[in-house]
């Protein structure tokens, strides 16, 4: 009898515990384990689903729950009260990060138990109506992004041998797309329950991610040899300290290959911020042909979730022996569809331009993050990832500003979103293919 009991206990338990070694498998394969990115993986995977937990609950507060016009007037505020007072916060997030070099681990883990309390004190505000909604939304995103930036210089240090930087951001990033897939419908689930429900979630997510940040090995608090970077393009500062005295002294440039992908990049960055929030009520008011708002919304959201792990997985896939050229190709793909959906807007054109939005997204990013390994001294190179990283969420910040306030045109808004993308292309182009042909010359290049 007790003999069968235990079989039955380990029938009821084997998906549980075997879906748990597949994924401890998959996280530590190729050296993983061994270097600590394993880790790194699973804690950005709880980040992502606590991440969307909130995002469900304040989707459904700030936006569902009311009609259109009313809604767009609560996006406004939302935006005006959390998102304008983040651009002036997060140029300051990466310099303080950088005066915090050996308490990565403790920063991550801040930011993992802030939003916790946060997610509680949301819970509260929304059954209540109470307006420690935005003041608290606020501090979940500065949380969030903060992560972000310590996950960014955070990887450097866990790369296993012969891993590449883009392999390894290539991981993280799926291991995060994997669980907000995962995520989101638990979220909706936990939200018919009740408007809190998906919150408690969150709290219980990023209480266990707090727990998960100290397991990362200790060398991540390491910064040893490490100096603060500049993203500026001046050559006569490209390498090694500087030899005159200067008004910021210890900075160290980045070089103009980074700066011109950098501005490609948050031109991609601006145009995901635009599209969230435009074609969020674009769709509500006027959704796809024969479909709900929430299918419409759901079959763009899917598709662009789709977009960027495809993107994710062809630079993990793809040896680039020329970044710049990815970043330039991916550019223009992204133009040319705008261009063709703004033309002749439609469902399924609008549902084409967020898979390769995202799609486009992805690459360029992995490609400057092999601009970064490749140009960027190692020195200052986990500085030059928080930095840009916090430059990248400014564009996306203000590609959602210029979102809310569009008028519902599709074609309007479209044409917007490749004036965006096109703005971002041609004033990078000459620079990238410049850094290209010179750089192959006289660099290695890196996958």
């Amino acid at each position: 009898m007790r003999g069968a009991v235990r079989s039955v206990g380990r029938a009821l338990h084997f998906p549980v515990t075997g879906t748990a070694r597949g994924i401890r498998r998959a996280t530590h394969a190729h050296g993983a384990g061994e270097s600590g990115l394993g880790k790194l993986i699973e804690l950005h995977a709880v980040n992502g689903a606590g991440d969307v937990m909130i995002t469900v609950a304040l989707a459904s507060t700030v936006f569902f729950s009311v009609p259109t016009d009313e809604a767009r007037g609560r996006v406004a505020l939302y935006l005006a009260i959390t998102m304008a007072p983040f651009t002036v916060l997060a140029p300051v997030i990466g310099p303080l990060l950088d005066r915090l070099p050996h308490g990565r681990r403790a920063a991550m883990a801040g930011a993992m138990f802030a939003r916790a309390l946060l997610a509680l004190i949301i819970s509260g505000a929304v059954a209540g109506g109470r307006l420690q909604l935005y003041p608290a939304a606020l501090g979940v995103l500065v949380a969030s992004k903060a992560y972000g930036v310590v996950r960014s210089a955070v990887v450097p240090r866990l790369l296993p041998p012969r891993f590449s930087l883009v392999k390894a951001n290539s991981r993280v990033t799926l291991g995060g797309l994997l669980a907000t897939g995962i995520a989101a419908p638990v979220g909706a689930g936990l939200q018919a329950v009740g408007s809190s429900w998906p919150l408690y979630g969150a709290f219980v997510i990023f209480v266990a991610g707090t727990f998960l940040s100290f397991s990362l090995p200790p060398k991540v608090d390491s910064a040893k040899g490490e100096d603060i970077a500049l993203l500026a393009a001046d050559e006569e500062h490209l390498h090694g300290p500087h030899l005159k005295p200067v008004k910021r002294p210890g900075l160290r440039t980045v070089g103009p290959a980074v700066t011109h992908a950098l501005g490609a990049n948050a031109a991609l960055r601006c145009l995901s911020g635009f599209l969230i929030f435009f074609l969020a009520f674009l769709l509500r008011e006027h959704p796809l042909t024969g479909e709900s708002a929430a299918v419409s919304m759901g079959i763009v959201a899917v598709s662009a979730g789709v977009g960027n792990a495809l993107g994710t997985a062809v630079g993990a896939w793809l040896r680039s022996r020329a970044p710049e050229i990815i970043i330039v190709t991916v550019v223009a793909v992204v133009l040319g569809t705008a261009i063709v959906a703004a033309v002749f807007f439609g469902a399924f054109l609008v549902a084409c331009l967020a898979a390769v939005a995202g799609f486009a997204q992805a690459l360029a990013k992995l490609s400057l993050d092999a601009l970064i390994q490749r140009d960027v001294p190692e020195l200052v190179r986990t500085s030059a990832f928080a930095r840009s990283e916090t430059l990248l969420q400014m564009a996306w910040v203000f590609g959602g500003a210029v979102g809310i306030v569009m008028p519902l045109n599709g074609t309007l808004g479209l044409t917007v979103a490749a004036v965006i993308v096109a703005a971002g292309w041609l004033t990078t182009l000459r620079g990238l293919l410049g850094s290209a042909r010179q750089g192959g010359r006289t660099r290695p290049r890196v996958a």
